[in-house]
């Protein structure tokens, strides 16, 4: 038997210290990440309202780069840590720079997309050409210049599944630190700096990712002694890129599933009017203050399950879930708090119109009853994916963004004018829950058949 001193921490610290003590780096991270969305925004927000509302419909470009980079890199951290699980050292450097390789392929799509496509995506959105000509030259800066994004999710996430959250922490924080100082210098052109506008903060936030995404490399090269970074490895091995791939490809349809609805939302809203499209903008960069430290622990729960799930210890496996959940559901009734005592004081952060006001504190109350359900939601897809099941989270992220929350919005615009477009979110998160539960007990119950181990006591 492997003794605990050779064994990596998250096959023998205590489960809540491990936890807690992963999660939490990468929980600030995040909230500082938050911050620097919505400061991003405030500042965008001072320019004019349909300076926001061209960043809100550019979103949905952001959030597809985010999920390719981010799906892949799910995809090469849960093999890379089952591999260490199983002490198979080989299996785990390979697929760290296989997934390097596959981001890098996901890099070269969206500069080709920023080159070519970011005018017409625009044009299929609006024709209003302030928000026509912001979004674009917003969209082609993060595009063309998305190495950054890309380098900074695969290589913090190599620090995560090898437990050295200290340091992703430190590079998300240092990138978002430097968004937030340079933003207001390159929109409004302060100390020297030419006056960019609503390009300004697309530079800000390029630069930040970049600047996060070197440090990260350097982090893994100097100080992670459990992967071996050999250039040899980026040659395309395609055993292990479909092994990457098979947990990947479900993780970047669910998020990009994301780009989807908001695209779908935005064309329904801004029939209604632009300022609609700012308000659900604006809901985007707040809730991140809630949904970012779930998605924290999310970072720190995957390589924990798919460590002791390689290992074959099944009570930290069970344990690591409850804490999870139970941690979740508590953040997400902070923040349902939050959005329905203080709407308004949120709203008013970005300079918001009595338009915007009297839409937006509506549709905040209404958008936040979602979280009762959220929370259990994103931990139950996050555990299916550690266990190899991606495709079960897909399956929830169909049934609630495509089956249900678009055709419910489209209906209630139909029947129920604006107010009531909002509504389609309570809705959507409930057939989640359902869905969620399903293929929890469904991943657990065929994790059984696998596990035979108890932890060593």
């Amino acid at each position: 038997m492997e003794s605990k001193t050779n064994e990596n921490k998250m096959g023998v610290m205590p489960v809540n210290k491990l936890l807690l003590s992963m999660a939490i780096p990468i929980m600030v991270s995040m909230v500082v990440q938050a911050f620097y969305n919505v400061v991003d925004s405030i500042y965008v927000s001072k320019l004019s309202e349909n300076a926001l509302t061209a960043v809100s419909l550019a979103f949905p470009i952001q959030n597809f780069m985010i999920a390719l980079g981010s799906g892949i890199s799910v995809g090469m951290n849960s093999v890379l840590s089952r591999a260490l699980g199983e002490k198979k050292q080989d299996l785990a450097d390979k697929a760290a720079m296989q997934g390097v390789f596959l981001n890098l392929v996901g890099f070269l799509m969206f500069l080709i997309f920023g080159i070519f496509g970011t005018e017409l995506f625009m044009a299929s959105q609006t024709n209003i050409p302030e928000i026509y000509e912001n979004g674009a030259t917003y969209i082609k800066i993060c595009s063309i210049l998305s190495i950054g994004i890309f380098a900074q999710l695969t290589f913090e996430r190599i620090l995560q599944s090898t437990g050295r959250t200290i340091y992703s922490m430190l590079t998300q924080t240092t990138g978002a630190i430097i968004n937030i100082i340079l933003d207001p210098i390159l929109i409004f052109g302060l100390l020297g700096a030419p006056k960019l506008g609503v390009a300004g903060a697309a530079y800000a936030t390029v630069i930040g990712q970049i600047i996060a995404g070197i440090m990260a490399i350097i982090f893994n090269l100097k100080k992670n002694t459990d992967i071996n970074l050999k250039i040899s490895n980026i040659l395309p091995d395609f055993s292990v890129i479909i092994r990457i791939l098979e947990i990947g490809i479900p993780s970047v349809l669910m998020v990009s599933l994301g780009s989807v609805m908001t695209y779908a939302m935005n064309k329904i809203l801004i029939a209604f009017t632009p300022t609609a499209v700012a308000v659900f903008g604006v809901y985007f960069k707040l809730q991140s203050f809630v949904f970012m430290p779930i998605f924290g622990l999310n970072n720190a729960m995957v390589p924990i399950l798919a460590y002791n799930y390689g290992a074959g210890y099944k009570e930290r496996i069970y344990k690591t879930i409850k804490l999870s959940i139970t941690y979740a559901v508590s953040i997400m009734l902070i923040g349902l708090i939050m959005f329905q005592i203080i709407p308004d004081k949120l709203l008013l952060l970005f300079n918001a119109s009595e338009d915007m006001l009297v839409i937006g504190v509506h549709a905040l109350k209404i958008l936040s009853i979602s979280y009762i359900f959220a929370g259990f939601c994103i931990i139950t897809s996050s555990v299916c994916q550690a266990f190899g099941y991606g495709v079960y989270s897909l399956y929830i992220a169909i049934g609630r963004q495509i089956i249900v929350l678009i055709p419910v919005a489209f209906i209630l615009s139909k029947i129920g004018g604006l107010n009531n477009i909002w509504w389609a979110f309570p809705i959507a998160e409930v057939v989640s829950m359902s869905l969620s539960a399903f293929f929890l007990k469904t991943s657990l119950k065929n994790m059984n058949f696998n596990i035979q181990k108890s932890h060593p006591a």
